[in-house]
């Protein structure tokens, strides 16, 4: 692998390895069942079909800052170990797609809704709806277990896999807790400052930043120290992400998002962006903005003006200000953690490069 082509296209070389490991993964079970090819075509174009490649990014310059060496020997081996992470999120997303019922994802049906598609247009037996779900459900379990078969057979020295295990396991216990807790605190109503934060925690700095850089140092032999500060880097920066994540939920460009605009209120997600909202609207006494927004939570047919009503009343009570206050202070924190981490070049500028696009993003 080309050193300088890895750090300036990385995306490209994850593409690659994801591509080659899909060719090779279905090829056993497609000769004795040949029926599978549509599942196992809905996990590929949904992998292949766009996304940030934050994780395995944030994976591979942990491992760059560690030390590793895009031109040596174990180059290719950290390449396939970090993009199976993109098979987790592929896991995570047609799960989450599911269980917050959504249509879309990056402007394409999501695998539910496209799989209840197919059934009703072949005309077969029973609920197009429930075998949507079902599919849904297969194939991201599939999604999760060719992940740890890719993570497993990377072509790296036992002992250098067995140091990124911990993280690894972390990481896939963490983001499904995470996933429960959003679950839970929808179904519980907690619409507080700290559920929220706890969620934005777990669910998605620890899954998103903290782990995959984690990894990523743990295979280029980091210290525990240096670990240490980059999960302090990690989770301010991925808090930060999650933050901007609900505000583009709310007031993004649904042509640029690729999902309508307002599901998160639709889905009921509590969010901070709306935990926030509802304590400035108490604490300003701001009844008739405190109401619209509650009301909108979990309001599945919400339309397109009671989103606008909903953001003109966040607006109101300063929410919108104090999230994006909040990002400012993490991403500060979180520039002070990477400071401390003395990093080998050129990971520094990559990350600040990464902590840029992962909170001013506008998708």
């Amino acid at each position: 692998m080309n050193a300088l082509a890895a750090d300036r296209d990385l995306p490209t070389h994850v593409e690659r390895a994801l591509t080659g490991f899909l060719d090779r993964a279905g090829t056993a079970i497609l000769e004795t069942e040949p029926t599978v090819a549509a599942g196992i075509d809905a996990l590929r174009g949904f992998v292949l079909g766009g996304g940030k490649r934050l994780r395995p990014t944030f994976a591979w310059w942990g491992w760059r800052g560690a030390g590793g060496d895009p031109a040596g020997p174990d180059a290719e081996g950290v390449l396939q170990a970090v993009s199976s992470l993109e098979l987790i999120q592929a896991c995570a997303l047609i799960h989450d797609d599911l269980i917050d019922s959504s249509d879309s994802r990056r402007g394409n049906p999501t695998v539910h809704i496209a799989s209840a598609k197919l059934h009703a247009d072949r005309g077969w037996l029973g609920s197009p709806a429930t075998f949507g779900l079902a599919t849904a459900v297969l194939v991201g379990d599939l999604a999760l277990a060719w992940a740890d078969d890719m993570f497993a057979d990377a072509p790296l020295p036992a002992a250098t896999l067995a140091a990124a295990r911990p993280a690894w396991r972390a990481m896939r216990t963490e983001v499904l807790a995470g996933q429960y807790l959003d679950v839970r605190t929808q179904a519980t109503g907690d619409a507080s400052v700290e559920a929220a934060l706890k969620i934005d925690r777990l669910k998605t700095a620890a899954y998103t930043v903290q782990r995959p850089l984690h990894l990523g140092a743990a295979l280029g032999g980091a210290s525990d120290e240096l670990i240490a500060t980059l999960l302090e880097f990690g989770g301010e920066v991925g808090v930060a992400f999650q933050l901007r994540d609900d505000l583009l939920g709310v007031f993004g460009d649904p042509s640029v998002t690729g999902k309508p605009a307002g599901d998160d209120l639709r889905e009921g997600k509590r969010t901070l962006l709306v935990a926030l909202g509802l304590q400035l609207a108490a604490e300003k006494g701001e009844q008739a903005a405190a109401t619209v927004i509650a009301d909108a939570i979990g309001d599945a047919d919400l339309s397109d003006e009671g989103v606008e009503t909903v953001r003109m009343a966040l607006q109101q009570v300063g929410a919108v200000d104090a999230v994006e206050r909040r990002i400012d202070e993490l991403t500060t924190a979180a520039m002070a953690a990477l400071d401390r981490a003395h990093l080998a070049e050129p990971a520094p500028e990559a990350l600040t490069g990464l902590v840029v696009k992962a909170t001013q993003r506008t998708y």
